[in-house]
């Protein structure tokens, strides 16, 4: 029986969390990137106009232990205007949020305004500039993972997602990496 493989990558903007797509060649896919081995997943997804840390392995135990309550998932989130204290307080406590045609009540997390801003790649499509308005960039960490949950998060409080970047699971972070860049390391003993 052979090991399983364990790697970490910074998905660009514009790229599907899959390997496989039906249908459609000309979509970006994770495969175009490393040359994964057989049988590889992405635990968790992130769509297609996010960007950051997906962790992908070949062992769907290490997929259903990542994706537990018990692992923090930290993302860096532009969102549009000058966040306010309440809508922080908002995202800490939790926010009715529409999940498969049902309002959902998120689990409390944590948020901070990042300062200074959060130096990161940037994105193959640029965002706009401080010409069209102000922008906040905030932290917001969670333990779970619903459909675009970050994003429906943000709206719901007033402030829309602009640029949607995670940085953390767990302990693992994407601190010093470039976007499209993977690293294969033992996932193990960070779950």
């Amino acid at each position: 029986m052979s090991e399983h493989r364990h790697f970490i990558l910074f998905k660009p903007w514009g790229f599907h969390s899959q390997f496989i797509l039906a249908g459609n060649k000309k979509k970006l896919l994770l495969g175009s990137l490393h040359d994964f081995p057989a049988g590889t997943m992405s635990i968790g997804r992130l769509d297609k106009p996010s960007e950051g840390l997906l962790l992908l392995t070949t062992d769907g135990k290490m997929s259903e232990a990542v994706r537990s309550k018990k692992i923090e998932k930290e993302y860096y989130v532009q969102v549009d205007g000058e966040i306010t204290p309440e809508a922080l307080d908002q995202l800490r406590n939790g926010v009715e949020i529409m999940v498969e045609k049902e309002l959902y009540l998120t689990r409390p997390g944590k948020a901070h305004i990042l300062e200074p801003k959060p130096i990161l790649p940037l994105r193959a499509k640029p965002i706009r500039d401080d010409r069209h308005g102000p922008s906040t960039w905030v932290a917001i960490t969670i333990v779970e993972g619903k459909n675009r949950q970050i994003r429906k998060m943000t709206a719901a409080v007033g402030f829309p997602t602009l640029r949607l970047v995670r940085y953390r699971v767990g302990e693992i972070t994407i601190s010093d990496m470039d976007a499209g860049e993977v690293r294969e390391m033992d996932l193990t003993n960070f779950f």
